[in-house]
């Protein structure tokens, strides 16, 4: 029997689930008036492989919605074979012996011990018995030898292991023996409050001593901890702050000499509601916001319901937040319901509810009808919707468009307003080859319509954009053209490469390439000459503005220098080229004609010689005549070398093509 407790305002239908699938009710199932599911002989049906096993809900219907309960897991009781046996052994004695066993049953199977077939009794201290079916001896002696088994019980049956044959030896001598531990703590995963026991036994001459710590160093605490035997450490009632690595030493008496052994014990909470969603009433076109928040460990995952069933997020439905938020807007009737938030994670679940109820606000325009869209061009929509009727034109204020990118979240949603009197408006500066979901909404002072009904629309296709190219000089007679395809607007359908000579215009070409190749070896040009080469993308909507470079086949082999590129339509660049050219031809011989006169100047002064008579002095005229050189030779140094000469060349400006120079 499963019960099922509902209270809320009737009437109140219940009907159960298994997995998610409703349960049939008749002779095996019926649901009592008090709503408890009665299974009558529960089992598992070999023949058709079906089984009353499984994860029960019910639900509770009145006028206001669905709510639905938590899971609750049936199983069938069963109580297979045991998974391992206890092992024959045979130990000295005064030393520790460990047997053990381990099954799986549903529900869990109490274990006990037989020794030669009779129950073993554990009120000898010596003795020590683990849930999890370890039986532990310390201080062996021979009167403990015999054949000892596991019986496991549960309400679906009793099984016996096999038998173990535990010998125990007289010890030759007490020799010393270093500490070993036998079996050490395992790794433990339990729910919060349960009790976990930690395995710890040790071996060793002269008996070592055990202890317990944390590896974090952290103290274990002493409420709720117990020893076991000589050295299991069991914590009751087990929460979250006992979670950690615990360590387990074995230390030999008097010495430093130690063995250890670490063991991690993880402890999970179910989740639990820090912040429950609340109950709203809202009018029809307003906004709620439903928020849910939960803690546990490990931490909870939420879902949502919305009268039973799972909710998914639409266009005024959304999740965020990691699922802890709600949100619902432009509410509709249809979105009046109860909604329920989910916790989940593998300790437990929880759950809590609230209910959207609609209000009866003030009274709004009605949804606009018959909104239309044309496509104008590549960035421009034309939009038409119904005149309302004069009683409804008088509450309204105005109309606000909605567009955004079909596919688009709505927070990239674009808004325009327009006058109550307009019932057209034109969408401008929108991208090419692009579809738009439109929705239009009226307004009054008291508030909006209901969003009309949502169009979409796709503006016309553009041009593609100018492509980039580049060439490579392959030989005196052949270039190399190879290309990028050009993203938006417009798809590419093609490509138009055209090409002419600079010095001989008739030597000309044209090639159409289709969209996906994007390179192509122009041969059989003229010896060394110089060519224009113009590249196009086009598509149905038109041509792409022209990308144009200059190449020059005079070094064959060598890559031609990357002239700038240009969207241009005429074709000038190759006259003015020409001309500067030209014009710098001209400044190199005016430099050698300048050096070759320097040099003749040079050498009419090495072979000239020149003297003058000394100029009169002062002396001469006031005072005694002092003997001087009767002249003084001046000559020019021939050996030295000549001043250095700088030269400045200014080139000319280009001339415009057709002008000519004066």
């Amino acid at each position: 029997m499963l019960h099922c407790q509902v209270e809320g305002e009737g009437p109140i239908s219940i009907t159960w689930r298994r997995n998610s699938v409703a349960v049939a009710t008749g002779v095996r199932a019926s649901v009592l008036s008090n709503g408890t599911l009665l299974i009558k002989n529960f089992s598992k049906r070999r023949e058709s492989n079906e089984t009353d096993a499984g994860e029960y809900d019910c639900a509770a219907q009145n006028r206001y919605g669905m709510l639905i309960s938590r899971k609750a897991r049936v199983q069938l009781a069963s109580l297979p074979k045991f998974l391992s046996h206890p092992q024959s052994l045979t130990v000295d004695e005064g030393g520790v012996a460990r047997l053990s066993c381990q099954v799986n049953g549903i529900p869990e199977a109490n274990i006990t011990w037989q020794r030669d077939r009779r129950p073993l009794s554990t009120d000898d201290p010596r003795y020590t018995l683990l849930p999890n079916g370890v039986l532990q001896v310390t201080s062996a002696r021979r009167s403990d030898g015999g054949l000892f088994r596991c019986v496991a019980s549960n309400m679906a049956n009793t099984r016996y292991s096999h038998e173990a044959q535990l010998s125990v030896a007289v010890a030759a001598s007490r020799t010393y023996k270093e500490p070993v531990i036998l079996s050490g703590p395992q790794n433990l995963t339990i729910n919060i409050h349960q009790t976990a026991i930690l395995e710890c036994i040790a071996t060793g001459n002269p008996r070592p001593i055990v202890s317990w710590s944390r590896l974090d160093g952290r103290s274990i605490g002493v409420e709720g901890i117990q020893v076991l035997g000589t050295g299991n450490l069991m914590i009751s009632d087990a929460t979250l702050q006992h979670s950690g690595v615990y360590v387990c030493s074995a230390n030999r008496p008097g010495s430093r000499s130690r063995r250890t052994a670490l063991g991690r014990l993880v402890v999970q909470a179910p989740p639990e509601f820090v912040q429950w969603p609340q109950s709203l009433s809202r009018p029809t076109g307003g906004s709620a916001v439903f928020s849910c928040t939960a803690t546990g460990v490990p931490e909870p995952h939420l879902i949502w319901l919305k009268n039973g069933k799972l909710l998914t997020p639409s266009g005024n439905v959304k999740l965020t937040s990691g699922n802890m938020t709600l949100a619902i807007t432009r509410i509709t009737p249809e979105d009046e319901a109860i909604y329920q938030c989910i916790a989940e994670n593998s300790a437990g679940t929880n759950q809590a509810s609230a209910r959207l109820a609609i209000s009866q606000g003030p009274e709004l325009p009605e949804a606009p009808t018959g909104l239309q869209a044309t496509t104008l061009s590549s960035s421009s929509l034309h939009l038409t919707w119904d005149q309302p009727a004069q009683h409804i034109s008088q509450q309204i204020i105005g109309y606000v468009l909605h567009i955004r990118r079909l596919g688009e979240p709505d927070s990239a949603e674009l808004q325009e307003a327009v006058d109550k009197t307009i019932f057209t408006h034109d969408f401008n500066n929108l991208e090419a080859a692009t579809t738009y979901s439109i929705y239009l909404k009226a307004y009054s002072a008291q508030g909006g319509s209901q969003q009309s009904s949502t169009i979409t629309a796709t503006t016309l296709g553009g041009v593609p954009s100018p492509p980039s190219f580049f060439t490579k000089v392959l030989n005196q007679t052949a270039v190399q053209v190879y290309w990028d395809l050009p993203g938006k607007p417009g798809k590419v359908e093609g490509f138009r490469l055209k090409y002419r000579g600079i010095s001989n215009p008739d030597l000309q070409g044209q090639e159409i390439f289709p969209a996906h190749i994007n390179t192509h070896t122009i041969s059989h040009l003229e010896l060394a000459a110089v060519y224009e080469i113009q590249l196009v993308a086009f598509n149905g909507n038109g041509d792409s503005a022209s990308t144009r470079r200059l190449v020059s086949l005079s070094e064959g082999g060598a890559s031609a220098a990357a002239g700038q590129s240009c969207n241009c339509d005429q074709a000038d660049g190759s006259a003015s080229t020409l001309l500067v050219g030209v014009h710098s031809g001209l400044a190199c011989i005016l430099c050698c004609l300048l050096l070759v006169l320097l040099y003749h100047r040079r050498s009419f002064f090495c072979r000239k010689e020149v003297s003058w008579e000394t100029p009169p002095t002062l002396n001469d005229v006031r005072g005694p005549k002092v003997p001087t050189p009767e002249g003084i030779e001046l000559s020019q140094r021939c050996d030295s070398a000549p001043p250095p000469v700088m030269v400045m060349v200014e080139p000319s400006p280009p001339v415009a093509p057709g002008t000519g120079t004066e």
